[in-house]
Formats: C-alpha cells, structure tokens, sequence
C-alpha cells in the first residue's frame, strides 16, 4: 500500500519524449495544469486541444523532459504555429483561445503584415 503522500510519476518509465501541459486559469478561482494523459501530451494533440476548445482560457504551455532535465515554456512557438495554422486555412482564430493567441503571437503577425 502506498504511503501518504505518495504520487505516482507523471512520465512512465524510460519515456524519453517531450511533454506538453497547458496552464489554464479559472479567474478567481486559480490555474492549473489540466490533466492530460501522457499519451496525449505530445505537441500535435496538444495544437488540437487548443484548436478544439479543450481548455477554459489557457495562458501558458510548459514543454517539459525528465530525462533530459529540462522545461522551458513554449506559449510563443505554440501560439505562432496556430495563428499560422488559421492563416494557411484562411480561418479566424477560436474565439476561446484568441486571447492566448494574441499576447504570444501579436507583435509577429502585425510584423508579417507589415512586410511588402
């Protein structure tokens, strides 16, 4: 039985694999690292989630990789790609995670604009 306190990990073991978690606030109510399960936490499902209106508002993802010891926060690269993705499908952006979009990714589309 395990003790008190006990967690289990969140990456199985000899995954040697970067991991994506979206932070996602709830106003007043906090932030959180939604739960994902670790087969979905790759980059593409995690575009997908974004796209599809899996997270409440979400204001960061956190790229992480135990075996390699490190986690860098990777919003801007996440919100570039989508705001290219909607441009390339001539798409608006999800209302629910336009917010997202433009704090990460606004200076570098009103610079691709910009560009003749």
């Amino acid at each position: 039985m395990p003790k008190s306190g006990w967690m289990p990990g969140v990456v199985p073991y000899g995954a040697d694999e970067t991991a994506y978690l979206v932070v996602d606030s709830f106003g007043v109510r906090g932030s959180v690292y939604r739960e994902t399960e670790i087969e979905r936490a790759d980059l593409e499902t995690i575009f997908v989630d974004l796209m599809t209106g899996r997270f409440n508002n979400p204001i960061r993802v956190i790229a992480f990789n135990t075996l390699e010891h490190w986690s860098k926060d990777v919003s801007r690269e996440i919100a570039v790609e989508i705001q290219t993705r909607c441009d390339m499908e001539s798409v608006a952006v999800p209302e629910d995670i336009k917010d997202f979009i433009e704090s990460f990714a606004g200076s570098v589309r009103q610079l691709s604009l910009c560009v003749a």
